[in-house]
């Protein structure tokens, strides 16, 4: 069972707790304090809110036990830990972590604020289970907007990839069982964690830039540099998974580079990939403690696209990205709930072994459905809808006039 309520003190907020992840699971239009409130029964926002701002609880915590529950229901010696990074696009410049940067939810450089997230992935099942909001040099450098954004003392500028290292850290010593770290050129690029990795004998494929040079015994060449001069014999068609279409079928190349070698030892390779219908290249660096076969490395590669599923799922469905507060503490409470959802998601449809035939395998939002219409749904209390449209226009009301005072104290 994913049970937390001992992280809370009090009835009260444990009560709380459990009815904003139904919330959280039910088909909201849009979820934030106020409709989580009223699915709940409340009579007004402010316990939601409190509890993501002024009741005590630890939300690391919470996410230990997210890790604790995950290894129980979904734990795997050869499962994958994907890293990867999503944005929120925000208004405004006083929401923690936001400022103009690139984001590739975007495509672009956006006014955004930016997460780097860890995904536990095996064959059968996929779950969310850390995150870490990435906060700017611009932030960090700035003490008024950090104590506005309630940043604490202890915080100091981290990249992405660094940020990425403490995570996978953290779950390796916490005991989450894993062989095999993926992600994309942010992390592949760094080589410092791709160390880090090796020192703590977890294996690896990370996506590197075609300008990315690696040593061969000829020589130090760039990567596409080698992937030009390939033979056609060098090309092995092997499926990177399926996907909602049928098989991913590429071509796939590998190559040993015995002259990369480190005080950690192994195994190191240049994994290449080359799309079937345009030819377009994607390029790896690979280390393994143990010789593996060309079909793992690409297993391991292909299981990377499980942390985009989980994107979708927690923001389609579970509200990763609608949440309305400006503040480091109610940020990473209000994620770390989304994270306790798409969990017990994930080892739910996992533990569907046995499939009827004709029929795709359960998915997170065919069983979020399911669990809303069958369990929440008979026995939730109703709000009256007649307040909550009051207390609604009341507080609109009231923000426009704010709107138009402050306007009026900066004209000229």
């Amino acid at each position: 069972m994913l049970t937390v309520g001992h992280r809370f003190r009090r009835p009260e907020p444990r009560r709380r707790v459990r009815d904003f992840v139904r919330g959280l699971l039910a088909p909201l239009p849009r979820k934030n304090c106020w409709t989580i409130a009223e699915h709940a029964g409340d009579s007004g926002p402010d316990g939601m809110q409190d509890l993501l701002t002024r009741v005590r609880w630890d939300d690391a915590a919470v996410r230990a036990d997210v890790r604790a529950f995950v290894v129980e229901h979904l734990g795997d010696p050869e499962a994958v830990l994907v890293i990867d990074e999503t944005g929120d696009l925000k208004k405004g410049r006083h929401t923690v972590g936001v400022q103009r940067q690139y984001s590739g939810t975007a495509g672009k450089i956006e006014n955004c604020q930016l997460a780097v997230h860890l995904v536990y992935a095996t064959d059968t099942a996929h779950a969310m289970v850390d995150t870490a909001l990435y906060l700017p040099k611009s932030w960090c450098d700035d003490p008024e907007r950090r104590t506005r954004a309630g940043v604490p003392e202890q915080v100091r500028f981290a990249t992405k990839p660094q940020l990425a290292a403490r995570m996978i850290t953290a779950a390796v010593t916490a005991g989450l069982p894993c062989r095999w770290v993926a992600g994309d050129e942010a992390y592949g690029n760094d080589p410092r964690l791709a160390a880090g990795l090796r020192q703590l004998r977890l294996g690896y494929v990370l996506a590197v830039a075609r300008s990315h040079q690696v040593t061969t015994r000829l020589g130090v060449y760039r990567v596409d540099a080698l992937a030009a001069g390939l033979p056609t014999t060098a090309w092995q068609r092997i499926s990177a998974g399926r996907g909602a279409k049928g098989h991913r079928w590429y071509d796939w190349s590998y190559t040993a580079l015995p002259a990369a070698t480190d005080t950690h030892g192994g195994h190191h390779w240049l994994l290449i990939r080359r799309n079937r219908r345009t030819g377009e290249l994607a390029f790896y660096r690979c280390w393994s403690p143990q010789p593996v076969p060309l079909n793992r490395l690409v297993a391991v590669a292909g299981r990377r696209w499980k942390i985009e599923e989980a994107f979708q799922a927690a923001k389609t469905g579970l509200g990763l990205d609608q949440h309305q507060h400006r503040r480091w503490r109610s940020w990473h409470r209000w994620t770390t709930l989304v994270i306790l959802a798409h969990a017990f998601l994930a080892a739910a449809t996992a533990n569907h072994h046995h499939q009827p035939v004709g029929l795709i395998p359960l998915t997170v939002n065919e069983l979020r459905h399911l669990f809303h219409v069958l369990i929440i749904e008979p026995t939730r209390r109703r709000a009256d809808p007649l307040l909550w449209s009051i207390r609604r226009r009341r507080h609109q009301a009231q923000a426009m006039t704010s709107h138009y005072a402050r306007q009026a104290l900066t004209e000229p």
